[in-house]
């Protein structure tokens, strides 16, 4: 059977039917999912009954893995999944939905913020692929922005202005905003800040984008006030509604996205409800300032 993709609103998410992606791929069939995301950027896959290795295996697919390490406070004793699987539930080590008051809940909030999965990594991440084990009825959508569609319809100033700007990222910057500051030295050099260019060109279509996320602290060169002021003002542009896709989550739903070209965030739900949600997450291939100077 052949796959398809049927096209979401907005035109930048697409629904994939033709294939049981819990059984290996061809090279074909890897080939065509791939050149889907280039056109796609967000793709949907209904009723993916994934045990954990499915998800890794079909992962691996479109690279190698990036390990959850540095983008989170969990103390290994406490981690419920392998470090290839980054495990962005409201669940403890015992399965149980976090206390209110927990201090690993109060970081993870930190995802309900516009953002790009490990734009805080040197290197940052490629696709993310997120699979809904068990999900809320009410609350918990996923929602995702086109950075493509964003810079396009940014006047010719502005895009001038923007072109060769390059921004620090840290989870220090995007846990602050929600006034998370509860961090050890230990937190802080891991987290240490790092630099990546505002606009990125796609490697396969050549299309620009945005690269913004919550997680930008500061512009080079500019004064901090007047960084965050711009940042907000871009974000706030790149976040209309005509630039959304939002995700409703169906439990066995898999959704992939691609990182260089979206951004996305969690919306709230009742967290003593259990909400089971596992990422594994395909790594980027160079630093983004690399490609500004090349």
């Amino acid at each position: 059977m052949e796959i398809t993709i049927t096209g979401l609103t907005p035109g930048f998410a697409g629904e994939v039917s033709g294939i049981g992606i819990t059984q290996p791929l061809t090279h074909a069939q890897a080939g065509a999912i791939e050149a889907g995301m280039d056109r796609y950027a967000v793709l949907v896959y209904r009723d993916q009954r994934f045990t954990d290795e499915q998800q890794k295996e079909f992962s691996r697919n479109f690279g190698a893995l990036e390990q959850a390490r540095a983008s989170n406070i969990t103390a290994p004793a406490d981690r419920r999944l392998d470090l290839e699987m980054a495990d962005v539930s409201n669940l403890g080590a015992d399965h149980r939905p976090l206390a209110r008051d927990d201090r690993r809940r109060l970081f993870n909030l930190g995802n309900q913020l516009w953002h790009s999965d490990s734009s805080f990594r040197a290197i940052p991440a490629k696709y993310s692929l997120l699979s809904g084990r068990i999900v809320v009825d009410d609350g918990g959508n996923t929602e995702f922005a086109d950075m493509r569609a964003a810079y396009d319809a940014l006047d010719a100033r502005t895009k001038a202005e923007v072109e060769d700007l390059v921004c620090e990222h840290s989870l220090i910057y995007s846990r602050g905003t929600l006034g998370f500051t509860e961090l050890t030295d230990d937190d802080r050099r891991m987290f240490a800040p790092v630099r990546q260019r505002l606009v990125r060109t796609h490697p396969v279509t050549g299309r620009k984008s945005l690269y913004l996320s919550s997680h930008i602290g500061s512009i080079a060169g500019w004064p901090v006030p007047e960084a965050r002021a711009f940042i907000r003002d871009l974000t706030e542009h790149a976040t209309q509604p005509r630039f959304v896709y939002v995700h409703r989550w169906r439990q066995f739903d898999l959704v992939m996205w691609d990182n260089r070209t979206t951004m996305h965030r969690v919306r709230r739900f009742d967290e003593t409800r259990v909400r089971d949600m596992r990422r594994t997450t395909v790594a980027g291939e160079s630093m983004t300032v690399e490609q500004l100077a090349a």
